[in-house]
């Protein structure tokens, strides 16, 4: 499957140096299944979880908006899409996770994610290749030479199995979840060092199209995306859900301090309305209202379409999340 227009073209303009911010690349990352498992679809309401067709009905809905750029699922999800026809004709990429690395495991009850990232994989590139030909690659480093060295071999292994398969990736890069010797700023920059150190003697054919990273403060952001704008283009991970005010904030943040990508799973999925939530973010990256203003317009949404908010106004106008507040 070609790719959808809408991402390659905003790739192309960003690597040519005539960003705009209608050029600003949201992704939709329902592939939480592989982590999550059956809670993925998040609450029904009733003290329950949205089964599988729910969940893949909303994956279906956004699609149809246009209102993103790629579609982030898992690659039973993608394949049962596919079946419907969810992408014919669409500008909307689909995209797989194409492997579940032990720190992203987090069923109910689990203690995986306390303990450092174990490479692993369930989905198959060359199965995935045959639907689509963009996937996401994830690592963690854990300032642990054995533990970064098996993770770096896997990646290695992996890139040389996607450029067999023709499939395009891009690369996820968590935080450690665990304590590992560095506080604050320290992680931020650690991380990129990292990142850049890791892919220093990947030559183009074998690099990501972007990075997903954590947003760990402005200048951590400023450092990376100015590093290689053009060759080495940055996105950010949504992480929690966060308040409304958070995930205006995180994305026009993440993107003033060089970020060109967005990548929201539980902040779109766990919204009480997905699709007037990622129409707003737009808005606000393009200068078109600010975040506060944004938050005033979605709870209106809400109570004109008879939806109850799951905070009031004024809570959900604050910004929760402390990397956000400086």
């Amino acid at each position: 499957m070609a790719a959808a227009r809408s991402l390659d073209q905003k790739l192309n303009r960003i690597r040519a140096g005539r960003y705009r911010h209608a050029d600003f690349i949201i992704a939709d990352a329902k592939d939480a299944d592989m982590g999550f498992g059956l809670t993925a679809p998040g609450p029904d309401g009733n003290s329950g979880f949205r089964s599988r067709d729910q969940y893949l009905d909303a994956m279906a809905a956004m699609t149809r908006s246009g209102l993103v750029d790629i579609m982030l699922m898992s690659a039973s999800s993608a394949e049962a899409l596919l079946k419907r026809g969810a992408f014919k004709n669409s500008k909307v990429t689909p995209a797989i996770r194409l492997n579940d690395t032990t720190d992203i495991w987090s069923q109910r009850g689990c203690g995986y994610r306390q303990h450092a990232s174990r490479p692993f994989a369930t989905a198959e590139p060359a199965q995935a290749a045959k639907i689509c030909n963009l996937g996401l690659y994830s690592i963690t480093f854990s300032n642990d030479v054995e533990r970064d060295r098996e993770t770096l071999m896997t990646y290695r292994a992996f890139r040389a199995e996607a450029q067999r398969c023709k499939l395009r990736y891009f690369l996820e890069v968590f935080n450690p979840g665990f304590d590992i010797g560095l506080t604050g700023t320290e992680i931020g920059h650690y991380v990129n060092d990292c990142i850049i150190r890791s892919l220093a003697g990947v030559m183009s054919a074998d690099r990501p199209l972007f990075l997903k990273l954590q947003y760990n403060g402005p200048k951590a952001m400023e450092e990376l995306a100015s590093y290689d704008p053009r060759g080495l283009i940055v996105g950010v991970l949504g992480g929690g859900k966060g308040t409304t005010r958070d995930t205006f904030e995180l994305a026009l943040q993440s993107e003033r301090h060089g970020a060109r990508v967005a990548l929201f799973g539980r902040k779109i999925n766990l919204a009480e309305a997905p699709l007037d939530l990622v129409s707003l973010m737009r808005r606000v990256i393009e200068d078109e209202t600010s975040s506060a203003d944004a938050v005033k317009a979605y709870h209106d949404g809400l109570q004109k379409a008879g939806i109850k908010p799951h905070r009031r106004l004024d809570e959900d106008l604050e910004i929760t999340e402390t990397v956000l507040r400086g």
